[in-house]
């Protein structure tokens, strides 16, 4: 994908800027607070629907405005077509197209413009919860599988049934009714990310080597969310029977999912520094991205905030020459311009300051 205008209206400090940005790496500079991460927000605001910092309402929309405006205009790779998309967001409702159509539901967006972000809390893709690494998984298939989708929502339908009956109280006859279909879709759901992941180590191996080859071999262990070396899911639902009627929840299942990265010269359990948690992070990334690029014939867009920030001059170059050997198109925020792509020719360069953008020239 490679973007080729972004428009952002009232989206915290800036009224309105657009930018026409260059087909690979793309530098947003300048001081803190002058409106940097704001426009990477208002790209991811376009491909999830939300942002990374927390919900709409609570100051993303700029002072005295009624709501954030973003449009983008992309041409996909080798001339196949072009497209744009609006969204109009309000914290409380939104509106939205791609190319001229009303999008009933924020999924198409997300369908449609692809955006692989690395921010603050990306962090937890191996220091957090579960719950960021199941998104991510579901995210890239998500992208990569047509029929995902239709899964994942016929399990959560199904887990928001059960839950609602254990919460009531209810009879385990009427629990049963909903046991089958929990467990026929969550198998289904954990067969699709069990065979991501694995799909996925084949990309994230030659990824680390570049990134960080003093972490040694990344390895990404799977756990479906029960037993399952041992139980079905529908034996694992019956045996947490009684303790999910007690506790009110269901136990087990594709929704307590988890995956863990194991690094070849790490201790397990031994903690990563900042530095070495965001570059086992971004080579997590990477490796996504670069699997959509196989799998669909196109590199999500890449936005990276602050990369500066705990990795040091050679580890930051490891990084760039890595983008610099792929054709995604590449933002990345900074208070100053790495010395190692000051003389690259291709790099485009943008001054923000006080919520005005510029661009090198």
């Amino acid at each position: 994908m490679r973007l080729t205008r972004l428009v952002l209206r009232d989206l915290r400090n800036l009224a309105e800027v657009e930018l026409h940005p260059g087909p690979g790496l793309n530098l947003l500079v300048g001081p803190n607070g002058a409106g940097k991460t704001s426009i990477l927000e208002g790209l991811h605001l376009l491909a999830y629907g939300r942002s990374f910092r927390g919900r709409v309402r609570d100051g993303l929309v700029r002072t005295g405005q009624d709501a954030v405006n973003v449009f983008a205009e992309w041409e996909l790779e080798g001339g196949r077509g072009e497209h744009r998309a609006g969204l109009r967001h309000a914290g409380n409702h939104w509106e939205a197209r791609i190319d001229g159509t009303p999008v009933a539901h924020l999924g198409e967006l997300c369908a449609a413009f692809m955006v692989v972000t690395f921010e603050p809390g990306s962090h937890a893709l191996v220091s957090g919860g579960g719950e960021p690494r199941r998104r991510f998984v579901d995210w890239g298939l998500f992208h990569v599988e047509q029929d995902f989708l239709p899964v994942w929502r016929r399990y959560s339908r199904a887990l928001k049934q059960r839950n609602a009956l254990l919460k009531s109280g209810a009879g385990a006859g009427q629990i049963a009714a909903w046991d089958r279909e929990l467990a026929t879709a969550g198998e289904e759901l954990t067969r699709r990310r069990a065979l991501y992941l694995d799909r996925l180590q084949e990309r994230l191996t030659p990824v680390a080597g570049a990134l960080a080859p003093l972490l040694g071999r990344m390895s990404l262990e799977f756990d479906p969310g029960w037993r399952r070396s041992d139980l079905s899911l529908a034996d694992a639902l019956a045996v947490a029977g009684d303790r999910d009627r007690m506790l009110g929840h269901t136990t087990v299942g594709p929704h307590r999912a988890d995956w863990k990265l194991v690094l070849s010269e790490k201790e397990r359990g031994e903690a990563l520094s900042r530095g070495q948690a965001k570059l086992a992070a971004l080579s997590c990334l990477f490796a996504q991205a670069a699997d959509c690029a196989d799998e669909r014939g196109d590199w999500p867009v890449i936005a990276l905030d602050d990369l500066a920030s705990e990795l040091d001059a050679a580890h930051r170059q490891r990084v760039l020459d890595y983008l610099d050997a792929t054709p995604a198109q590449v933002f990345i925020t900074g208070t100053d311009e790495p010395e190692t792509v000051r003389s690259t020719a291709t790099a485009v360069v943008f001054h923000v300051e006080q919520g005005r953008v510029s661009r090198r020239e």
